[in-house]
C-alpha cells in the first residue's frame, strides 16, 4: 500500500520447497517475503502446519500488475498473512488492508507514508486497515472524515494481525492450545504412573 493498493496472491503447490515470486518485485520486497516465510515456519507448530510441509510444497507469491515495479518493506505483514492463509486454508476477511514491516520475531515495525496509504484504502472502499502501533502518532495527519470511515487497528505482533484478518484463526489457536495441554496432561499422568510402579517395586524389597 504505497499510495495505491497492492493485491497479494499466494498459492501452495506440490513440490520440494522452492519459493517463487513474480510481479516485478524489488530486492527489499523479496527480502520481506523471505522474512515473512521464516516467521511462518517458526510458528508452524502453533499454526498446525506439518513439520514436513515446507519440504513437500512449493510457494508462489504474485503481486498483480506485473508491468509496474514494486519495492519496499511495508508489505511484510501482508505477505505473511497471505502465506498463512494459503497454508492453513483460513480465508482473509473481505474489506481488509494492512501495512507494516515484519521482523523475524514477528514484531511489526513502523512504515512511511501512512497518510497516502490510508487515503488509498479509503478511495478503494476499504473499511478495515491494520497499521503498526508505531504509526499511531501519524494519525493526527489524517482528516477526521477519513478516520471516521475506517476501522483502524494498531498492532505490534504478527499474531494480532492474523487474529484480526483471518477468519477462524483465533479458534484454530485455541484448539491447538487445548490439544497441547491435553498431551502435556497425558505425559504427566504417564510419568506419575511410572513413578508409582517404581515405588511399588522398591517397597517390595
Amino acid at each position: 500500500m504505497g499510495g495505491e493498493l497492492l493485491d497479494i496472491e499466494a498459492i501452495i503447490l506440490p513440490g520440494k520447497g522452492k519459493t517463487t515470486y513474480t510481479g516485478q518485485l524489488g530486492e527489499v520486497m523479496q527480502e520481506s517475503i523471505q522474512a515473512a516465510l521464516s516467521v511462518v515456519r517458526a510458528r508452524s507448530d502453533i499454526l498446525g502446519i506439518p513439520k514436513n510441509f515446507f519440504e513437500k510444497h512449493d510457494l508462489h507469491i504474485h503481486v498483480p500488475e506485473g508491468a509496474t515495479p514494486k519495492d519496499g518493506p511495508s508489505a511484510g505483514i501482508s505477505m505473511c498473512t497471505a502465506l498463512v492463509s494459503a497454508m492453513t486454508h483460513l480465508p482473509v476477511y473481505a474489506n481488509y488492508a494492512m501495512t507494516g514491516e515484519i521482523t523475524l520475531r514477528g514484531e511489526i515495525l513502523g512504515i512511511g507514508g501512512l497518510k497516502e496509504k490510508l487515503l488509498a484504502a479509503h478511495r478503494s472502499g476499504i473499511k478495515n486497515v491494520i497499521i503498526p502501533v508505531e504509526n499511531v502518532k501519524d494519525l493526527k495527519e489524517i482528516p477526521d472524515n477519513i478516520k471516521q470511515d475506517l476501522k483502524i487497528t494498531p498492532v505490534r505482533w504478527i499474531d494480532e494481525v492474523l487474529s484480526a484478518a483471518l477468519n477462524g484463526y483465533s479458534e484454530r489457536i485455541l484448539r491447538k492450545n487445548k490439544q497441547k495441554k491435553s498431551k502435556i496432561a497425558i505425559v504427566i499422568k504417564a510419568n506419575k504412573k511410572e513413578k508409582l510402579r517404581k515405588s511399588d517395586r522398591v517397597s517390595t524389597h
